[in-house]
């Protein structure tokens, strides 16, 4: 198979789909690989890289959609990129198609089989293509965030450990999956007091046997996400339905009762947001205030760390790259339903039922 790995031009993306030992165990498998000039350089890795284990580098994007037949990326294919696209050609990467239904449509009207990381379970319906960046993201939510309540960026002017005599900041973190469990650890290991709100018993169950003194674990209703947002110095969206869009937990009437330079970091942006003022920003312009409470909305948090990314993101996903080059699509989506979740789009139909879920007047299977 032509397996090819074009540079990401999203705003602000420096990460890359193939690390060259992908390359190069893919070309022992006997398929052959094209990668774009400069694709993995924003990682810090040079194309002599690729070349010297036998990818050809190639010039152009436009020349990586029209021979391969196999694209591995790390984010959804941008505008510029719906239009390469081709008939019965398998992309692999990140998709989120809950949050763009121009998106999903481009990707419909293209006839590609879509296969989407975040979607992709194993056999304890975990989701390994979306966990590294989970982590990455968690940990860098907290960095951001308390970044932000400094005044010079419009927030509090909070140190989040505090000092002595001065307490430290309150952090709010809604949801206690791999994001929230991140985020937990790195804000009570600066000293902050963090509450993680979830619905799912068994899991702040084990939260609170794992979590330092300073974590405490509360259940997550709309009374009880009230009461801790407007105390709350620093708030994390962290909700994941996979596939399906992010429900809204705090909407505009409860942010206007939140602190005036209260910080928000709506990870989940980029499957809709929790917060209902949310909306995509950038690495180079990453904020914006509503009714005083900052927002930061990156919807790539882990492409500004590219290089621990990339990494983190080819560890997981070259064994699947590897199985769907040699099996196929079709064969690849029979292995398991783990694998079947992972194709969200095929023949002109949405085969996902998260997906099909969100837009119910598309074409589903």
């Amino acid at each position: 198979m032509i397996i090819g790995v074009p540079k990401e031009i999203k705003t602000d993306e420096y990460r890359v789909g193939m690390l060259a030992v992908g390359a190069e165990l893919l070309g022992r498998d006997g398929h052959t690989v094209l990668i774009e000039q400069g694709a993995g350089v924003g990682s810090g890795f040079a194309d002599e890289q690729y070349s010297c284990v036998g990818a050809e580098v190639v010039e152009t994007a436009r020349d990586i959609y029209a021979r391969a037949e196999l694209i591995v990326k790390v984010k959804e294919p941008q505008p510029p990129e719906i239009s390469l696209l081709h008939e019965g050609q398998t992309v692999f990467c990140y998709f989120h198609f809950a949050a763009s239904r121009e998106l999903t449509v481009g990707c419909l009207e293209a006839g590609i089989a879509a296969v989407a990381y975040e979607t992709l379970a194993d056999a304890q319906d975990r989701l390994p293509l979306l966990t590294p960046m989970s982590e990455v993201a968690g940990k860098m939510s907290i960095h951001e965030g308390a970044k932000y309540l400094e005044r010079p960026m419009m927030g509090r002017g909070i140190l989040l450990g505090g000092v002595t005599g001065v307490a430290p900041a309150n952090v709010l973190i809604l949801g206690g999956g791999v994001v929230g469990t991140n985020a937990a650890r790195i804000a009570a290991g600066m000293g902050a007091n963090v509450t993680i709100m979830d619905i799912n018993l068994d899991r702040m169950r084990y939260l609170d046997e794992i979590m330092p003194a300073n974590v405490t674990t509360i259940y997550s209703d709309p009374h009880a996400i009230e009461s801790y947002a407007v105390h709350a110095d620093l708030v994390i969206g962290a909700v994941l339905i996979p596939g399906g869009r992010s429900p809204i937990l705090i909407d505009r009437s409860l942010l206007k009762k939140m602190k005036t330079g209260s910080v928000v970091v709506d990870v989940c942006v980029d499957q809709g947001g929790c917060i209902e003022t949310c909306r995509p920003t950038t690495h180079h312009e990453p904020t914006y205030i509503v009714d005083g409470v900052v927002h930061y909305c990156v919807t790539n948090i882990p492409g500004a760390v590219s290089r621990t990314s990339s990494q983190a993101l080819c560890n997981a996903t070259l064994p699947f790259v590897r199985e769907l080059a040699s099996l196929g699509v079709d064969a690849f989506a029979a292995v398991d339903a783990g694998r079947a979740a992972a194709l969200n789009i095929h023949d002109h139909r949405l085969v996902n039922n998260a997906v099909s879920g969100v837009f119910p007047d598309l074409p589903k299977r």
